[in-house]
């Protein structure tokens, strides 16, 4: 099979492959999964690109997506992509004047939703983009003036097929160079900007991508349920499994996914930390809340494949006596984790954020194995792997074939290769100042190469807190170590440019609220209950035992208690759920003035304040 080289080859080479093959995609319509298989994508690609034709949609246009996961955003990928424009997916979370910016810059002259209510948040903001000639809904309940019915769209284009002989042929004109979407990245700071991602640079990483990991057509199925919108979730749950001939399920939401693993046994789950986060404390307090015989077995099993883990990571064999504990382990314990996530499950995939050392070692020794991996938006994403042949629990991986890989030497990971965006849509300054004269993208993250060749992140190069004493402070470490206590829920650390760090947290509220029934404290709601004393402390010692291996000068002289986790409503979270530190900041900037206006205690406290 020749690699492809566009997008619109990927996609044509994998139903010429499958088409024979019932089930491309599973969705799930009035309680009930149903199939989409691969003639039927077909059919609706040629007819909705068509018919995009036919309203006068020309290559070079750019189209907008705003909708959740679902079979026909796929489909309307690949439409644009063959009717020569690039799309440009928008989070469905976003508000309206966030994506009024989004059409406007892009340019769209379409686009494609899906329920009533992102129909609405169009309608509100139509009348200030004249260049949208078209809005196309994907549900035929939708209803609005001037709105085209996705179904009745791809009659259209069917309508004229004979209008368009030459219609595959001229899909496959599609050139490496040529821009296959447009998607804006979730700054901190500032208006997004649109990452120009070409059909070379996304076909290249699919290629490079799959070669280091082994997919099986229609016998691996996936569970999609990261945002299409974000380029994780595009190029692995959609460009990878498809070219792979995966079955792609379609998680009705990412509450469902428990439950959903359980009825749709997957061996591929992609996800950012949270996911493993959650998990991992669910586990936790299932053991730590059992009876005592319960609790020993469990820290038992967890001691013995943690050790076992060892032998296994670093290829040694395995003593005869801990190969049967591991296997009485896996039976008492792990058995039910793995039946949880299905009973299939083969590979976890972690990216979007830096995981946890001792969450992945815990799922690699339960006999879930998470491939972490590292990429940005600009680099397609993938930079670099862990794979089954070379894994190393605390780094990212190697880098993926044709991918580049150095250190600056401020320490910043610089990247060169066919990955690489074309750059920033109409931002010819913020290009140039990412991507320097050699090629070299330049990531903005901190880290080393060791020396087996892994790349380990450290942190952001702007979120590097330097104190007033000019200790350089990487937070995401000690962050990710507190959001493992089964207490804290999160946590953001603070204290650039001033004298000691801090950190807000956010408690778990349900083992904060059995821990104090369980003391007899009273209290009437939440905020009550995290403004009691006993709980402060409770809290503020959690941190301190959770963090008692760090330096002096990086443990956070103070805790700060808040009631509320963040939220994507109120801007502390992007939509893949990463916590935006800056508006974090900004949002809490009264009480932190506060908080560091009170000093410090002593050279050892932790003090704690609530809000």
């Amino acid at each position: 099979m020749t690699p492809p080289r566009t997008l619109t080859d990927l996609f044509f080479g994998a139903t010429d492959r499958y088409l024979a093959h019932p089930v491309a995609m599973r969705v799930k319509r009035d309680g009930a999964w149903r199939q989409v298989g691969y003639q039927q994508v077909l059919d609706q690609v040629q007819g909705l690109s068509l018919g995009f034709r036919e309203l006068g949609v020309r290559p070079g246009d750019r189209v907008a997506i705003l909708s959740e996961n679902r079979p026909e955003w796929a489909v309307t990928d690949y439409a644009c992509l063959a009717a020569g424009a690039a799309d440009v997916p928008i989070y469905p979370t976003l508000p309206p004047n966030q994506i009024e910016y989004i059409l406007r810059d892009s340019g769209a002259v379409a686009i494609v939703v899906s329920t009533q209510s992102q129909l609405n948040k169009i309608l509100e903001i139509r009348p200030a983009l004249p260049g949208l000639r078209h809005v196309v809904s994907l549900e035929p309940v939708v209803k609005g003036a001037d709105v085209l019915q996705f179904e009745a769209l791809i009659a259209r284009g069917n309508a004229a097929r004979t209008k368009y002989p030459n219609w595959r042929a001229d899909a496959l004109k599609a050139v490496p160079d040529d821009l296959a979407t447009l998607i804006y990245t979730s700054g901190t700071t500032g208006d997004p900007k649109g990452v120009m991602l070409t059909h070379g640079n996304i076909a290249s990483n699919v290629v490079a991508s799959m070669s280091v990991i082994t997919l099986h057509p229609q016998r691996d199925e996936c569970l999609s349920f990261l945002p299409l919108s974000h380029i994780f979730e595009r190029m692995l749950g959609h460009y990878s499994m498809f070219h792979t001939g995966v079955i792609i399920n379609y998680a009705t939401s990412i509450d469902a996914v428990s439950a959903e693993m359980q009825e749709l046994h997957p061996t591929i789950v992609a996800s950012v930390p949270r996911l493993y986060e959650k998990i991992y404390a669910r586990v936790l307090e299932g053991a730590l809340s059992g009876s005592a015989i319960k609790k020993r077995i469990f820290f038992w099993a967890k001691r013995t494949a943690e050790e076992w883990a060892e032998y296994s990571l670093s290829h040694r064999p395995v003593p005869g006596g801990l190969a049967f504990k591991k296997r009485i382990a896996d039976k008492l314990v792990f058995s039910k984790l793995q039946a949880r996530t299905g009973g299939r499950l083969r590979i976890f995939v972690s990216g979007g954020a830096p995981l946890s050392a001792e969450i992945a070692k815990f799922f690699y020794a339960a006999g879930l194995p998470i491939l972490e991996g590292y990429g940005l938006t600009e680099t397609s994403p993938v930079i670099a792997v862990n794979t089954f042949d070379h894994l190393k629990i605390g780094t990212v991986g190697k880098p993926i074939p044709g991918v580049e890989l150095t250190i600056a030497p401020d320490g910043e990971i610089l990247t060169r290769g066919p990955h690489v965006m074309k750059g920033y849509y109409n931002k010819p300054e913020a290009t140039a100042e990412a991507i320097d004269q050699g090629g070299w993208f330049h990531t903005g993250d901190i880290g080393i190469i060791d020396g087996d060749g892994f790349l380990k992140i450290t942190d952001r190069k702007k979120d590097i807190i330097v104190t007033a004493g000019g200790k350089n402070i990487a937070p995401q470490p000690i962050e990710n170590r507190v959001k493992t206590n089964k207490f804290i829920v999160n946590a953001v650390m603070l204290g650039d440019k001033r004298k000691f760090p801090i950190i807000l947290v956010v408690p778990n509220l349900d083992n904060l609220r059995a821990w104090a029934i369980g003391k007899s404290l009273n209290f009437t709601d939440d905020q009550s209950l995290i403004t009691l004393l006993e709980a402060g402390d409770k809290i503020e010692r959690e941190v301190k035992k959770t963090l008692r291996d760090l330096a002096h000068f990086e443990m956070p002289k103070k805790v700060m208690l808040l009631v509320r986790d963040f939220s994507l409503e109120s801007g502390e979270l992007t939509p893949t759920l990463k916590v935006k530190r800056r508006v974090v900041e900004r949002n809490y900037k009264v009480q932190i003035e506060a908080l560091y206006a009170e000093g410090t205690g002593g050279a050892h406290d932790v003090e704690k304040t609530v809000y």
